[in-house]
C-alpha cells in the first residue's frame, strides 16, 4: 500500500525501540536498494526510466505527498521513527548508508522513493486572471528551484518551463525548491505549445527583456498575465519576444546588465501581487 494524502505522520524519536520488528534495517551501500536509489538521485535517465525520484527530508516529504504523490518507499535512520502502518516499503539504513544517500546534514533522517507524476498544460486549472511565469530554457536546477520558492510566495497560479534542459525531478531542483515543486502547478512543455496555450486562454505574455522595453511597474499584471524570462546569458529566444505582448525590464542602476533570473522572478512577481491587492483595495 503506497502513502497518499494526509495519511503520513512522521515524527522524531531517540527510542530506536519504536521501529516495527519487520521493518528491514540496512546496513551496507552495496544494498541494491540503495544502490536504485543513488542511481535515481543521479542519473535523469534512470528517473525517466523507472518513473521515480527521490525526496529528501521530512518538510519536502510532506508537501510531496499532499500534492497526491505515491510514495514507494522509505528510508529513514536510526534515530528517525515513521509513525505510519501505511507504508508498504519502509527501511531503515544506519548512520554510515544515511550519509551516503543524504545530499545535506539537515534533512531529518528520511529519504523516499516517490513515484512520478506527469503535469500537462490541459491539466491546469486556472482562475479568472491567473498569475504565471514562464521560464524559458533555465538549465541550473537551484535557479529554476529559486524561482518555484518565489511563486509559491507570491501565491502564482502556475510555473511553466519551456524546452527545459533539467528534469523537474532532479534532487538538486527539489532541494532549493524546499518542497515548492509539489506547491506550486508546474508544467514541462515546448515554447510552441506554451505560446498557442498562453494565446488560446488570453493571458497576456509579458517577456522580459533590456530591448525595446519598458519598466515593469508601468505595466499592467492585473488581468491574466504570464511573466516570461529566459537564461541569463542568452535571455529570450525571437520566438517569445515576438508573441510577447509587451517587454517589461527592471531598470538597472549599476554597471552590470542583468539579474539572477530568480531574483527577477521574485521582483516582477511581487509587482504584480502588489498591483492585484491595490485593486482590489480600491474593489472593496
Amino acid at each position: 500500500m503506497s502513502v497518499k494524502g494526509s495519511d503520513l505522520f512522521l515524527v522524531f524519536s531517540k527510542h530506536t525501540e519504536l521501529r516495527s520488528m519487520e521493518e528491514l534495517v540496512i546496513s551496507s551501500v552495496q544494498n541494491p536498494k540503495i544502490k536504485r536509489l543513488l542511481a535515481l538521485q543521479q542519473k535523469s535517465q534512470q528517473r525517466r526510466r523507472e518513473g521515480c525520484f527521490v525526496v529528501e527530508g521530512r518538510r519536502e516529504l510532506q508537501h510531496c505527498i499532499e500534492a497526491g504523490y505515491e510514495v514507494e518507499s522509505i528510508f529513514r535512520s536510526e534515530q528517525f521513527i515513521v509513525d505510519s502502518e501505511e507504508f508498504a516499503q519502509r527501511y531503515t539504513v544506519t548512520p554510515a548508508v544515511y550519509e551516503r544517500m543524504a545530499y545535506r546534514g539537515s534533512t531529518e533522517g528520511v529519504v523516499a522513493i516517490v513515484k512520478a507524476k506527469e503535469h500537462r498544460l490541459a491539466d491546469l486549472a486556472l482562475p479568472e486572471h491567473p498569475l504565471i511565469v514562464v521560464l524559458e530554457s533555465v538549465e541550473k536546477p537551484g535557479n529554476l528551484g529559486a524561482v518555484l520558492r518565489s511563486a509559491d510566495a507570491a501565491k502564482a497560479d502556475a510555473v511553466v518551463v519551456c524546452d527545459p534542459l533539467t528534469d523537474l525531478y532532479n534532487p538538486n531542483l527539489i532541494r532549493s525548491s524546499i518542497g515548492a515543486i509539489f506547491t506550486v502547478p508546474t508544467v514541462a512543455t515546448s515554447s510552441d505549445e506554451c505560446i498557442a496555450f498562453l494565446k488560446q486562454h488570453h493571458i497576456q505574455i509579458l517577456t522580459a527583456q533590456l530591448q525595446d522595453s519598458r519598466l515593469y511597474y508601468d505595466t499592467p499584471m492585473t488581468g491574466a498575465t504570464a511573466i516570461v524570462m529566459g537564461t541569463e546569458s542568452t535571455g529570450l529566444t525571437n520566438q517569445w519576444r515576438q508573441a510577447a505582448d509587451a517587454h517589461i525590464r527592471i531598470p538597472m542602476l549599476g554597471r552590470l546588465d542583468s539579474l539572477n533570473v530568480s531574483v527577477s522572478a521574485a521582483i516582477l512577481l511581487f509587482e504584480a501581487v502588489r498591483q492585484r491587492q491595490e485593486a482590489g483595495s480600491k474593489e472593496t
